[in-house]
């Protein structure tokens, strides 16, 4: 999505290999096991590559019978290009750690652009892939759409950007609307019935406002204020801390600065923040946060933090390095693939396989594509303490009906 671009990169974990599989017969398809988190999406669009694709090395990775395309910007500057290699990495890793999976990623760059990314499509396609992972960026997904559709082949991609999503366009990323879905489900359930919310005024804050409304109102809520900033936030925060006395809860959706100014600037119109619960997203998930006083004891939903620490662990033992916190998304979409080319015959990639209700066990919990394109995630709610957070609910175990 365009709006906040969240890159982290957490470390920690045990060194410990983790056997994947799918649970074949059970409700749950667990694709791997293994890990989970808080909140990072990396950003759906690349304002610095050009707009030629790059040039194409042949890369297949595996000996699989099961050809599977992989798009990502490796070659791209910058902050794209490191998050690239380091989902290049965990696709390799989930491929080790499949114990012989019958597949073969065509690994293509594309550079970071829509045209990089169609031609990686079609060299992919014209490979053999039966489906394709990737592209990274919201603006390359249409791209590869055009191409996929026609066929018939689906495509896992990892844009932040519901908005991409759509027939045989699935979206394995983090997305803010499962977020606010978590934290206003938990809050109701905690009593809460009366909200107010401060969110940033641009993509992001869009596609919160939306699911923030829905989910009050599927809980019989009320929002009682919602005000969006831009660069100025004391007029908002006044309209919003006038109104908090008739609330119970308070979504302060945005990055971890921003949040934390946003909190200043309430505390600055008068708003006392100990007198009501904080609400957020897993944008939360960051020192910032956890190191300030007003934000204490705030509330936000998240994957489950031990599992990221444990594929992290297993990362750096075998790059030598830290994970970007997107690198778990490559990783799910290797092993899903390994997973359901082992279990699944013919009907591997088909539409109804990729989105059984059930779902799917991955390294940041569980989660099941949509027919619509978007995903549903299993998250934990996790609480903001000094120096960090600790799970006040845990992941749920399985999808309810």
């Amino acid at each position: 999505m365009e709006g906040p671009h969240h890159r982290k990169t957490l470390p920690s974990g045990t060194t410990r290999r983790t056997a994947l599989g799918l649970i074949v017969g059970a409700p749950l398809l667990a694709a791997c096991s293994g890990i989970q988190q808080s909140l990072s999406q990396f950003s759906s669009s690349n304002p610095e590559a050009g707009p030629a694709g790059p040039q194409q090395q042949p890369q297949a990775v595996g000996t699989g019978q099961v050809k599977i395309g992989l798009i990502l910007p490796l070659s791209a500057s910058g902050n794209a290009g490191l998050a690239a290699q380091s989902m290049r990495n965990a696709a390799e890793m989930a491929l080790a750690e499949f114990q012989n999976p019958n597949i073969q990623l065509l690994i293509k760059d594309d550079g970071g652009s829509p045209q990089g990314a169609s031609q990686g499509a079609q060299q992919a396609l014209s490979e053999g892939a039966e489906i394709i992972l990737g592209p990274l960026f919201a603006g390359s997904v249409p791209a590869v759409a055009q191409l996929t559709r026609p066929r018939g082949t689906s495509v896992i991609a990892f844009s932040t950007d519901s908005s991409v999503a759509g027939r045989g366009v699935y979206l394995l990323s983090f997305l803010p609307e499962s977020d606010v879905n978590r934290i206003v489900d938990y809050s109701a359930g905690i009593g809460k019935r009366s909200f107010a919310a401060m969110v940033p005024d641009n993509a992001y804050g869009n596609v919160v406002e939306a699911a923030f409304k829905q989910a009050v109102g599927r809980k019989n809520g009320r929002v009682v204020a919602f005000e969006k900033y831009g660069a100025d936030r004391a007029t908002p925060a006044r309209t919003v801390a006038q109104a908090l006395g008739q609330a119970d809860a308070l979504l302060l959706a945005d990055d971890g600065d921003s949040v934390v100014a946003t909190a200043d600037a309430l505390t600055a119109a008068g708003a006392n923040l100990h007198n009501i619960q904080l609400l957020g997203t897993g944008l939360w998930d960051n020192p910032r946060v956890f190191a300030s006083p007003v934000l204490q004891g705030g509330l936000y939903a998240a994957p489950d933090p031990s599992g990221f620490r444990s594929f992290a662990g297993r990362y750096r033992t075998r790059y030598g390095g830290e994970p970007v916190r997107t690198a778990t998304l490559a990783y799910d979409a290797v092993a899903l693939m390994a997973a359901l080319a082992r279990t699944q015959g013919a009907q591997r990639f088909a539409p109804e396989t990729l989105t059984n209700p059930s779902g799917f066990a991955g390294i940041d919990g569980l989660f099941r594509f949509r027919s619509d394109g978007t995903n549903e995630r299993g998250l934990a709610v996790m609480k903001v303490a000094s120096g960090g957070s600790t799970p006040v609910a845990g992941s749920p175990k399985s999808f309810g009906a």
